[in-house]
């Protein structure tokens, strides 16, 4: 259950980080579910380097979601220079 409460979280993240970031995303379903995910883990590690997570501790909503559109920023800088 572990993995498909990670998907459901991830797209729901991604969606929202989607949805609050300016401009005209071509993402589908699956790199929406990934960019969510990954949001997720970046800002468990920027919180922890911050600390405001222990060691080992997930990132909450909003954390989640800022880090998916961080991670959103810098997708679009990429896909622009391609």
């Amino acid at each position: 259950m572990g993995i498909i409460s990670m998907i459901v979280v991830g797209f729901i993240v991604g969606l929202i980080a989607r949805a609050i970031m300016p401009g005209d995303q071509k993402l589908g379903i699956i790199l929406t579910v990934i960019l969510g995910i990954i949001g997720s883990v970046v800002a468990g590690y920027l919180g922890a380097a911050v600390g405001l997570y222990a060691p080992g501790q997930g990132a909450g909503w909003i954390g989640s979601i800022v880090g998916a559109i961080i991670v959103l920023f810098i997708y679009g800088l990429i896909a622009k220079k391609t």
